[in-house]
């Protein structure tokens, strides 16, 4: 079965859709995006993505290219039409078509790309495995509060890491503190039934799948700390995961190859992983 995009108002074949060599997001990764979620052929937290989509699309100036309630109802039939279960969906907005110049012209008609992709949920504390990370120096620009679609810092990281046969980079600061993942927040419990992560600034983007987290937390009674930490402060703590849109709640036993704990998944990231996949359900 072909997979269909929807793009600039069309849905097409995703291995024959295109888009204008002069689109800004081509040229200049002038554009935001969103990923969320599927399961059970819902979207989770669509609701939170959008508001955070229009924080983005705001903060750079550019206007919904349609109503938000017709980006849902598009979102909808990618998802009928690709006979999606499980899996995630790609939003993304650029500000669209003008001649290749750094400056643009007033009014121009944003781009808009939606499509799906498939996948199983393993977001479970009998399937969830413990994975690997490293840490790297923070090169990215200093907006990381928008959800830009330029994405070369976290690329190089992340292929840093897969080097290193890690899954994820945490991406350290001038000062040595943590501020996140190369595509997650970053997290560490620092004793039992606590959990640390960095606050809501423009050193981060406020993720969906965080914010769930610190809901989900707060109703375990779980105390939540928003404070930077060091990646000694990482490497000496209890547990440590990271939340993102498609992993979820991931546990992690290694840092710089050091030994997380007793270097299995911790209770309190079981709590967590437990009431994130109930939640889901």
């Amino acid at each position: 079965m072909p997979k269909i995009a929807f793009v600039n108002g069309s849905y097409r074949n995703i291995h024959k859709a295109s888009i204008e060599i002069e689109d800004r997001g081509f040229q200049f990764a002038d554009g935001v995006y969103e990923v969320i979620a599927l399961t059970n052929e819902v979207l989770i937290d669509l609701d939170f993505h959008l508001d955070r989509l229009n924080r983005s699309l705001t903060e750079i100036n550019i206007k919904w290219p349609m109503s938000r309630e017709s980006v849902m109802a598009i979102c909808a039939e990618v998802i009928r039409r690709n006979r999606l279960t499980q899996g995630s969906l790609y939003i993304q907005i650029t500000r669209g078509v003008t001649a290749r110049d750094f400056s643009y012209p007033n009014g121009m008609k944003p781009s808009l790309v939606i499509y799906g992709r498939r996948s199983r949920s393993n977001q479970t504390s009998s399937k969830v495995q413990g994975i690997k990370v490293i840490s790297t120096r923070d090169i990215r620009w200093g907006r990381c509060d928008i959800k830009s679609i330029s994405l070369l810092a976290s690329v190089l990281a992340k292929t840093q890491a897969n080097h290193k046969i890690a899954q994820e980079a945490w991406l350290l600061n001038e000062d040595g503190f943590v501020t996140e993942g190369a595509s997650s927040n970053a997290w560490i419990v620092p004793r039992p039934n606590v959990i640390q992560t960095h606050p809501e600034n423009s050193s981060i983007l406020s993720g969906i799948t965080r914010l769930r987290t610190i809901k989900l937390a707060q109703e375990k009674s779980i105390k939540v700390i928003e404070r930077p930490f060091s990646i000694n402060e990482a490497k000496k703590a209890k547990e440590a995961f990271l939340t993102s849109s498609t992993l979820f709640v991931q546990p992690i036993v290694d840092i710089d190859g050091s030994q997380i704990g007793d270097g299995k998944i911790g209770s309190t990231t079981k709590t967590l992983i437990k009431s994130y996949s109930d939640f889901m359900d």
